[in-house]
């Protein structure tokens, strides 16, 4: 019997704006959103002096430059990170529908090396340290994330787990009748809301100055943050669970938990090397910031 303070799915339409046929959805503001919101974040921290060593940083022209190369490798990588990682079989049999992105699917997994793949050629075309990039996106992207995890809630998809004893599980639309864990917004806080703060603080410690320092807690921290929510959230459904299941000690090993193994190796392998000055630029000639 589900608990007296389950709570319904609020009724929230999934179309934010319709004007004659153009409607555009809150998960499309979300994207939006979290673009512009690093996008102006990221000018603040370029502007701020005292955060940058004596290498070239990006000038604010360069960053309005770079959104446009972001955008796109979130949302290719994000798409094709789905493709490849979640559902291949599918799309095997109808590769059309890889264009259909109307019908959802993305993965944060593929979106992450989409834009890491976009900032390290956007940093040889302009001849940047790709570190500045990077470390200035770890400290932005949450923003990003927690934008995206709120409208997952909206659509009331990539729901959590069913849990009949939580008090404040919610009975999504397409959930099924039993009471879930709202994963979604366990995701928005902690991969958005605790990771933006703990960025935040670690930029205000160490600045910019040790190249790969910040990339390396964001990816430690993403990793964490996302496998303590997987334990709370539904698998996908052609996967289900790749070890264990529901009722195991563990919960259930998830491709998402699985793909967070190598991020969290990689994140501290990051943070050592970077507390060893292995990514420092050799050049030491400081690049005036336009002004804006």
């Amino acid at each position: 019997m589900p608990p007296l303070l389950a709570l319904p799915f609020p009724a929230i339409d999934p179309v934010a704006l319709a004007i004659g046929p153009i409607t555009i959805k809150w998960y499309a503001l979300a994207y939006i959103a979290g673009l512009l919101g690093g996008w102006f974040y990221a000018r603040r921290l370029v502007a701020t002096d005292r955060l940058w060593g004596t290498g070239r940083r990006p000038s604010l022209t360069e960053i309005d430059d770079l959104i446009v190369w972001v955008a796109l490798g979130v949302v290719l990588g994000g798409r094709i990170g789905y493709v490849l990682f979640y559902n291949l079989p599918l799309y095997l049999n109808d590769p059309l529908e890889i264009l259909a992105i109307r019908n959802g699917g993305m993965s944060f997994h593929g979106g992450f090396l989409g834009a890491v793949l976009a900032m390290g050629l956007f940093a040889r075309v302009r001849k940047l340290p790709p570190f500045s990039l990077f470390d200035l996106a770890a400290v932005t992207v949450p923003i990003g994330l927690f934008f995206g995890r709120i409208a997952n809630f909206v659509n009331g998809e990539l729901w959590g787990r069913v849990a009949p004893d939580f008090a404040y599980a919610v009975v999504f639309p397409s959930g099924g009748p039993l009471p879930r864990h709202p994963s979604q917004l366990y995701e928005a806080a902690t991969e958005g809301a605790l990771l933006f703060v703990v960025m935040a603080l670690a930029v205000r410690r160490f600045g910019f100055r040790r190249p790969g320092l910040l990339s390396g807690i964001f990816v430690l921290g993403y990793a964490l943050a996302r496998t303590f929510c997987e334990f709370f959230r539904e698998p996908d459904r052609q996967l289900g669970y790749l070890f264990g299941t529901e009722g195991w000690p563990l919960g259930g090993i998830t491709m998402g938990m699985l793909l967070c193994v190598p991020m969290a190796l990689i994140g501290v392998a990051t943070i050592v090397l970077a507390l060893r000055g292995v990514a420092a630029p050799r050049a030491t000639t400081q690049a005036r910031t336009e002004p804006s």
